[in-house]
């Protein structure tokens, strides 16, 4: 079996975001086509010269790659609709990547779209029910968490809310996020409540908008006179499911898993990341995710976090783009623009949010806590 690493080359050439935003009338077509034309002039490319598309959506609609694509020209280009919950952007870019490494295709795009159209829960599909009858949602199983948490590491309802706190900071900072105020705590405790000890605040808003990246061969850079001065190297690219865990929280267990194949496989550990953009959905998700990586013991994270180390800045900087709390969650984009977000920050060319000599970066989406992939790539 092989790896990503120990096939061709994978190098990101465009990224191109449409910003995220609440919910409004603008056509998803005119979101995805937004971002690409983005990504198009951002890789110096026209779309005649892309040769698959991959489209990650998870609540817009089926078939809607045809009516997206057919604004840039009709070439005949394979394309796929890739839905994995939130990590249908995450997964989007793996096809897309995995393609090139095959030498199936020289250049792809991966492009994430959606309006929160349609959003139905796979439970209530497949006619489950348990003993919770539906009242355990999102946010109450992330309160839930939250509450261990506490309980476990002495950790304060203060510190799991400084997390919104950085990330907001971030977001100010972030010309394309939905959230653009940074908040004080006090403004981030504030109620209503949305569940336990989670505010409004802690909870990322889901919303609309599109993200795309371009990856291409070193064949195709050279053959098409792209500048790889300003490419990035997709080191690894890993993507699991849950298996069974003994009393460990899935989310977190499914984290650490894929994190440590993905840090293997790019031949790197924890310590040799710069940014890490992660699935900070909910305040508490940061501080377990950042624990399950290896960024920090069991414990530690939010001492840590208050003492600045996650900072832009910082010994790494996490959710340099205001993550899913302060930048948004629009589902199918937000895997694809994290990998804008790292594509960024490895170039040098984040502006007032750059983290100094930034080189390598991790970016980690969970789909309902079933599936998880991560990506690590690095400026060489």
């Amino acid at each position: 079996m092989s790896t990503l690493g120990q096939l061709r080359r994978v190098r990101v050439v465009g990224v191109g975001l449409h910003p995220y935003q609440r919910p409004s009338d603008t056509p998803y077509t005119r979101l995805g086509v937004h971002a690409i034309r983005a990504a198009l002039a951002d890789a110096g490319l026209e779309w005649k010269q892309i040769q698959a598309a991959y489209t990650g959506t998870a609540t817009t609609s089926m078939g809607m790659s045809r009516l997206m694509y057919r604004h840039l020209g009709a070439t005949g280009i394979p394309m796929t609709q890739v839905e994995n919950a939130s990590a249908s952007g995450s997964s989007a870019f793996r096809q897309a990547c995995i393609e090139v490494a095959a030498g199936l295709v020289d250049v792809a795009i991966a492009v994430g779209v959606d309006k929160p159209l349609n959003v139905t829960m796979p439970q209530r599909a497949a006619g489950l029910r348990d003993l919770a009858d539906g009242r355990v949602v999102p946010f109450t199983h992330f309160a839930l968490l939250a509450s261990r948490y506490m309980h476990d590491h002495g950790t304060t309802p203060e510190q799991i809310a400084a997390v919104a706190v950085k990330n907001s900071r971030n977001g100010a900072l972030n010309p394309n996020a939905q959230r653009r105020k940074p908040r004080t705590l006090r403004e981030v405790l504030a109620p209503p409540h949305i569940s336990g000890a989670l505010t409004r605040l802690q909870c990322c808003p889901v919303g609309e908008g599109a993200a795309a990246v371009i990856v291409a061969s070193d064949e195709a850079i050279n053959r098409l006179g792209l500048d790889s001065d300003r490419s990035v190297t997709v080191l690894s690219s890993v993507a699991r499911s849950e298996a069974v865990y003994d009393g460990e929280n899935f989310d977190a267990a499914l984290t650490r898993e894929t994190t440590a194949q993905a840090l293997d496989e790019a031949s790197v550990t924890a310590a040799d990341l710069d940014v890490v953009e992660l699935h900070d959905a909910f305040t508490v998700e940061e501080l377990l995710y950042i624990e399950a990586m290896g960024l920090c013991k069991p414990g530690q994270a939010a001492p840590l976090l208050q003492a600045g180390e996650f900072d832009i800045g910082g010994r790494v900087a996490v959710s340099a783009s205001g993550g899913l709390l302060a930048m948004g969650h629009p589902i199918g984009p937000t895997g694809v623009g994290q990998i804008v977000e790292i594509t960024t920050q490895l170039r040098g060319e984040a502006k007032e949010r750059q983290h100094p000599r930034a080189r390598t970066a991790l970016a980690h989406m969970v789909g309902v806590g079933a599936v998880c992939v991560v990506h690590i790539l690095r400026k060489e």
